[in-house]
């Protein structure tokens, strides 16, 4: 693809990356098929390849309109396209420099405005939010069913094992998983502190940037960044092995510390280190799996299990298939599915932005995840949980759980 980027953006690294990738974009049209987006409203617009249309005229000069940042809004940046790709576009990224253009170019309505400050402030404050998930669970009784369900139900943590392993890993608390489902950060710690490794929670952090990053607030975003950068640094220097996140949503973005602070020389190194350092959950019972397969107790009993991959997890970190292998090891049946590279909606904050394409999205997805009728929905993203679980009678799960049941003391 031709470039001719103008002069507001043309010289800054943005400029330079979004030129670069841009380029590479051969117009085949292989991303249209695998666009959640696109296979709804079969609207070039609302697939990659017109994406990449929309962005290059704005950053060629042409002023961008609400329609530009509709389709933009729609996108769920699931990556599925960046999989699909036979040019290696990373479309995820250029999508975070179109839509900051966009941002600035279209303002927002007050309402807009507000909504979207609400969810990067609230979904953060884990006193506001945790307030507003127990008064409704308190309420579920008397509200109606298609609200109720939206509201996840108690999981208590169970025990997490204290500090006592020479090995330690760091593991990212975030914002959101702690306060709905505690009990998947104790899983990873009861599972790994059974072979010697301690995991351990970092005060001074918090979410992993993501949310406000994604909400076009890049700025806070990075802010975010930095402040977990010193929080984590030094249990790095202290011999931390690895930055694990078990919600692969957050994960994604850590593995990108290095990229989103290239430019910040006070952080840049410090930065590329906790990238180099940050793992999926996969990533590190993978590495361990002999210690760990001679704990599993295969008479524990076996559940036919429909498991979701995030699109974090297979498009993002392309880690596809490995929590398939690792369930089927310890001896549930994993069942197959229809269409497991597509996006199930929820995408951060997409369901809540984007209600009727996210609520369209699930529906598919669970009609592909149900058709074998399994006992459990298991995923390893606590976004996709929450989603799923509101539109389903089945207990919906995270692998890690899976695994900690099945492992003896």
């Amino acid at each position: 693809m031709q470039t001719n980027l103008a002069a507001f953006i043309r010289d800054t690294s943005e400029g330079r990356e979004a030129d670069a990738i841009l380029r590479k974009c051969v117009h085949c049209g292989f991303c249209t098929a695998t666009c959640p987006t696109y296979q709804i409203n079969f609207d070039e617009l609302d697939g990659p390849r017109g994406r990449i249309y929309l962005i290059k005229e704005v950053l060629e000069g042409k002023r961008a309109t609400a329609t530009t940042r509709l389709h933009l809004d729609r996108c769920l940046t699931c990556r599925s396209c960046e999989t699909t790709c036979p040019s290696g576009v990373q479309y995820g990224r250029l999508a975070d420099i179109g839509r900051a253009v966009v941002e600035r170019q279209v303002p927002r309505s007050a309402t807009e405005r507000a909504t979207r400050y609400a969810l990067s402030k609230g979904l953060r404050s884990k006193a506001l939010f945790g307030a507003a998930l127990l008064f409704g669970r308190a309420a579920r009784g008397v509200l109606p069913t298609s609200l109720a369900r939206k509201v996840p139900r108690a999981q208590p943590a169970g025990a997490w094992p204290p500090p006592r392993h020479e090995r330690r890993v760091i593991v990212v608390l975030g914002c959101v998983q702690p306060t709905i489902a505690p009990s998947i950060d104790a899983a990873f710690a009861r599972v790994v502190d059974r072979i010697g490794i301690s995991a351990v929670g970092m005060s001074g952090s918090g979410c992993c940037g993501a949310l406000p990053y994604h909400l076009n607030e890049q700025q806070e975003g990075l802010d975010l960044v930095r402040r977990n950068v010193d929080a984590w640094w030094p249990a790095i220097e202290q011999g931390a092995e690895a930055i694990v996140t078990t919600s692969s949503g957050c994960g994604v973005m850590v593995k990108d510390y290095g990229h989103l602070l290239a430019d910040d020389p006070a952080y840049k190194a410090k930065a590329a280190r906790v990238a180099e350092l940050a793992r999926d959950p996969v990533e590190v019972i993978g590495g361990e799996w002999k210690r760990i397969a001679a704990r599993v107790a295969m008479d524990r009993g076996s559940q036919r299990i429909a498991f979701h991959p995030p699109c974090t997890l297979q498009h993002g970190m392309k880690l596809k298939g490995r929590v398939e292998e690792i369930l089927r090891a310890i001896g549930h049946e994993v069942v197959p599915i229809a269409d497991p590279h597509l996006c199930c909606g929820s995408a951060g904050t997409y369901s809540i932005l984007q209600p009727e394409l996210a609520e369209e999205l699930k529906r598919r997805k669970l009609a592909s995840m149900q058709a074998e009728r399994p006992a459990v929905i298991v995923s390893a993203n606590i976004g996709c949980q929450t989603h799923l679980a509101t539109g389903t009678s089945r207990p919906v799960r995270h692998w890690i759980e899976m695994l900690d049941e099945k492992m003896l003391n």
